[in-house]
């Protein structure tokens, strides 16, 4: 998984980022580049179109999508075609996804944004049985860490 998450546990607000760390961004590009990523319907919405050099992988059981971008109803169904795709993909959102997904986590790479923004989607990550393998502070001074279990 990866995720970006404010001092309070707010990772979105109106379907979007509720702030501007691009170095986040570019971390976020870096790490998952290559790699298939498993969203839900709404951060699909975010950018409405598929995110370049990835394996787009949508779950959800209603909504039409463009090319490049692979429905399917369940996660378990998204895991099977990620896993077809790349022994390494990524869960990028939502907090209902991140939550469903946390058992089968194996790395877990956290972006602590250094603020408490107001924001209506929330998710709490909880390293118990994870290790912290890499640690590093951004020029904005958020965290970039990475966990292992």
């Amino acid at each position: 998984m990866i995720v970006a998450l404010g001092k309070n546990g707010v990772i979105g607000r109106g379907g979007k980022l509720p702030w501007n760390y691009p170095e986040d961004r570019e971390h976020f590009r870096k790490t998952t580049q290559g790699h298939a990523v498993i969203m839900g319907r709404r951060t699909f919405e975010e950018t409405g179109q598929p995110l370049p050099d990835r394996h787009n992988i949508v779950v959800s059981k209603t909504g039409k999508f463009p090319a490049g971008v692979r429905q399917v109803p369940t996660l378990e169904a998204a895991l099977e075609v990620a896993w077809s795709l790349d022994p390494i993909p990524f869960v990028i959102g939502g907090a209902a996804l991140f939550r469903e997904a946390m058992p089968r986590i194996t790395h877990a790479f956290i972006t602590e944004i250094p603020e408490s923004p107001e924001g209506d989607t929330f998710f709490e990550f909880d390293a118990t049985g994870f290790r912290l393998v890499s640690e590093r502070v951004g020029e904005q001074g958020e965290r970039y860490l990475e966990y292992q279990r």
